[in-house]
């Protein structure tokens, strides 16, 4: 099993936007409008600020976003995992599935996610991001990093994540692909385009929909 990170295992919209607007304030730049962080959401973080904040110096934003990160992660206000999701992987863990977690986040921006001493540290196999991956979704090729590591061929394998280019690379690479509507953001019919094995109302009824899906496969 390949998890998405934001708006999937943790509800993190909302904080980000909050976050990155304390970040362009830091550095003298006019917030930007929920509505355009909204159309933006989902896309690598610096290329998604040039068109949140248009001529941005994304060195200052950087270096002041790397501060605001830190005071957002040590008061608890950013990558939450609820109990709920928690025991969910738990489930996925005591089933005989591997974990692990796929997202266009870069390295700095999953460091707390990804210490030892973090609730996930036992849970994942392995973590991709931006920084040993060298694609970003919605290109399949972010895969492919992760398929060569574990030999597991696609069809083995489900991609959970809250959004159409999380359904487009999977679908690409060949990997069946839940959709989860926990953060409201989406709907459906936003993934019209995109093969969706199951979609999924809050991240723990992923525990059913991959028991589902995997029965549907053994067939009768």
């Amino acid at each position: 099993m390949v998890i998405d990170v934001d708006d999937t295992l943790c509800l993190t919209e909302a904080v980000c936007f909050e976050l990155e607007n304390e970040v362009l304030r830091r550095i003298g730049r006019r917030p930007m409008s929920r509505a355009v962080h909204l159309s933006t959401w989902g896309m690598p973080l610096l290329d998604a600020m040039l068109e949140r904040s248009p001529g941005l110096d994304l060195q200052d934003f950087t270096a002041a976003y790397r501060l605001v990160l830190g005071d957002y992660v040590r008061t608890g206000r950013l990558d939450v995992i609820t109990p709920e999701n928690l025991a969910a992987l738990d489930v996925l863990l005591a089933e005989g599935r591997r974990l692990m977690l796929l997202t266009s986040r870069t390295e700095a921006e999953m460091e707390h996610l990804l210490a030892p001493e973090h609730v996930l540290a036992d849970r994942l196999t392995a973590a991709y991001h931006a920084d040993n991956t060298p694609f970003s979704k919605p290109d399949p090729r972010a895969f492919t990093p992760l398929l060569a590591d574990t030999g597991l061929r696609p069809d083995e394998c489900v991609y959970v994540g809250d959004s159409p280019s999380d359904g487009q690379a999977a679908n690409g690479a060949g990997l069946h692909f839940i959709a989860c509507l926990h953060s409201g953001i989406r709907r459906p019919q936003h993934f019209a385009g995109c093969r969706v094995d199951a979609f999924i109302d809050t991240f723990p009824d992923v525990v059913g929909a991959v028991a589902n899906l995997e029965g549907a496969l053994r067939g009768p």
